[in-house]
């Protein structure tokens, strides 16, 4: 096994560079999803490339509320110069306060509990150029919302994990960012009772910025937020707690504080493995039951439409479990030599898709 050479690329020419010269390309950016990061490979003509140094805005347009940015780029960097406008990203990437960049972000393919309202990660990305296995630059989508010509490569990219090209810019389209938000914290007196409230919040005219069901001493306990006019929120709120039956409004900085935690994954031990999970409300009970027995932590966010899996043990035992319910995961952090668990749909297509865009398997593979 050998140490992997790293490369700090400054320019998108030293990334096509660097695959051009180099037999085995891997990509890392801050290092905040490690399991997705292999420190070392087999072979001596192999490199890793740190994307940081690849970094700043390219483009940004408050007026038109889209911007351009180099891959390398942090989304804390990203999220103040938004802010200064008035300005966020509605998906809610998580693990900004840890450094994580945004070609990494979309490599993931990460949203937050805040996709609830808008949508992910995959709603606001409009374009995006990558290096390929063969040194080409690519360019898919644009800089501009109204873009729907050629192939749709920014979308192609969304969770691709450096196996089809190295991301090098991404532009995004942004909203303006609710001045002030409140949240209601309900108890729930099981979890049947509590997806059947989120089935009934999921299809109601309530405009919610959030809803996370966690385990609080194994209780099923939903977080409901709205954002908007403080001067308003207060009877949106009474409102929602009222339709609820019930609810515990939250003190402003328990607020912010609770939906930040959650963002940066404060919930979950530090040496646990952390995985992502597409889920729907039919599936968690049967999952959550096998989550449990397991002394797994969990976090269903967005409506209940992902989980977040905070797993004490060895990752075959979940892939088991996953595999068992035909549900898939990615795992962030652990010790993991391949990174999927569970099931993988689409996985022909996009090596399909990797023979072109990487004929000399420089990537790794998917």
């Amino acid at each position: 096994m050998t140490t992997l050479t790293t490369l700090a690329p400054q320019s998108y020419e030293d990334v096509q560079a660097a695959i051009c010269q180099h037999g085995r390309i891997f990509v890392r950016g801050a290092g905040s999803k490690p399991a997705l990061a292999p420190p070392s490979v087999d072979g001596d003509d192999a490199a890793l490339l740190d994307m940081r140094g690849l970094r700043g805005v390219v483009e940004y347009e408050p007026g038109e509320f889209v911007f351009t940015a180099r891959a390398g780029s942090s989304l804390r960097e990203i999220a103040a110069l938004l802010a200064e406008h008035g300005q966020y990203l509605p998906f809610d990437p998580p693990l900004v306060d840890q450094g994580a960049t945004l070609g990494g972000t979309i490599a993931a393919g990460l949203s937050g509990s805040g996709r609830h309202r808008y949508g992910g990660l995959r709603d606001f990305l409009i374009g995006v150029r990558f290096v390929d296995g063969q040194g080409r630059l690519v360019r898919g989508g644009g800089k501009v919302v109204k873009n729907a010509a050629g192939f749709d490569l920014p979308k192609l990219m969304i969770g691709s994990l450096g196996r089809l090209g190295v991301i090098v810019e991404a532009s995004f389209k942004v909203f303006p960012q609710p001045p002030a938000y409140a949240t209601l914290r309900v108890t729930q007196p099981s979890l049947d009772a509590a997806l059947t409230t989120i089935a009934r919040l999921n299809g109601s005219s309530f405009d919610l910025e959030a809803l996370d069901l966690v385990f609080e001493e194994e209780r099923p306990t939903l977080y409901v937020r709205q954002g908007g006019f403080a001067a308003a929120l207060a009877e949106r709120q009474e409102r929602l707690r009222a339709w609820l039956g019930g609810g515990e409004p939250l003190p402003e900085p328990e607020e912010a504080a609770f939906w930040s935690a959650g963002r940066e994954f404060a919930w979950a031990p530090a040496t646990w493995a952390l995985v992502k999970t597409p889920v729907t409300l039919n599936v968690i009970p049967a999952l959550d039951q096998a989550l449990q027995a397991a002394g797994a932590q969990r976090r269903y966010v967005a409506g209940a439409a992902l989980a977040w899996i905070a797993w004490p043990g060895d990752l075959g035992q979940l892939d088991a479990y996953l595999t068992q319910l035909q549900l898939g995961g990615l795992a962030l952090r652990g010790e993991a030599e391949w990174p999927f668990v569970g099931v993988r749909n689409g996985a022909s297509l996009i090596a399909r898709v990797k023979r072109v865009l990487d004929p000399f398997h420089r990537f790794p593979i998917l």
